[in-house]
């Protein structure tokens, strides 16, 4: 069966419906102490999304890769910090992501390549980074298989952005993202099938994709 096409505009394709039907995670468990918690305690559960679900085919297993969802622990709240990708690259071009990347022989475990990636991509310190979990692993169109890795973050810092990989970074309220009126669900019709996806657009910036399944990820934990 031929791999479906890549999605090249998605802001183009058909908004299906959002879901607002369903609650948004309650201010008291989006606060540091709380998430630590919850996290400590997490026992089994099922993710509502595992991957893009497009078939990759006679490429073998896919490479293990790593990404930060860093926590920014702000006055206002938490803030989820993004990136946006440099418009030139090969995989995810222009696209809102998580910092991170594939892993190293010498990284000790996912946490590890979270946080080196981290730091080569944006530059954020080790020493303001507390990690505490992370999401089930999800497959991504371009053949990896992603472990989300989750911290809290504290201020002050101060980034240094690789600007051959990231055009910026930026921070959207993690309470905006925990809101399921938020998240837009996409129908992309094409010959032979369709595909689903979700966005969850911020002012001129779309969030969607594989950063929009975690984040999605993150609040069926929350939600729980």
């Amino acid at each position: 069966m031929p791999s479906p096409p890549r999605i090249l505009d998605p802001r183009s394709v058909p908004v299906v419906g959002n879901d607002g039907s369903l609650p948004s995670v309650p201010p008291e468990r989006l606060t540091p102490h709380a998430l630590r918690e919850l996290f400590a305690s997490a026992g089994d559960w099922e993710p509502e999304l595992v991957g893009d679900g497009r078939l990759i085919v006679d490429r073998g297993a896919p490479a293990p890769a790593s990404v930060l969802v860093p926590l920014v622990d702000r006055a206002q709240g938490l803030q989820v910090l993004l990136t946006r990708r440099t418009e030139h690259l090969r995989d995810h071009a222009g696209q809102i992501s998580f910092p991170g990347g594939r892993a190293e022989t010498h990284d000790a475990d996912a946490a590890a390549t979270a946080l080196r990636e981290a730091r080569e991509e944006i530059g954020l310190a080790h020493e303001r980074v507390d990690v505490i979990g992370r999401l089930p692993e999800y497959a991504t169109v371009t053949h990896y298989l992603v472990t989300p890795v989750v911290a809290i973050v504290a201020p002050p810092f101060e980034l240094a952005l690789e600007r051959g990989e990231v055009a910026e970074a930026f921070e959207v309220p993690l309470a905006f993202l925990m809101d399921p009126a938020n998240h837009h669900r996409h129908l992309f019709r094409f010959e032979g099938g369709e595909r689903q996806f979700l966005s969850m657009p911020w002012g001129e910036r779309f969030i969607w994709g594989a950063t929009a399944a975690m984040l999605r990820n993150l609040y069926r934990f929350l939600s729980r």
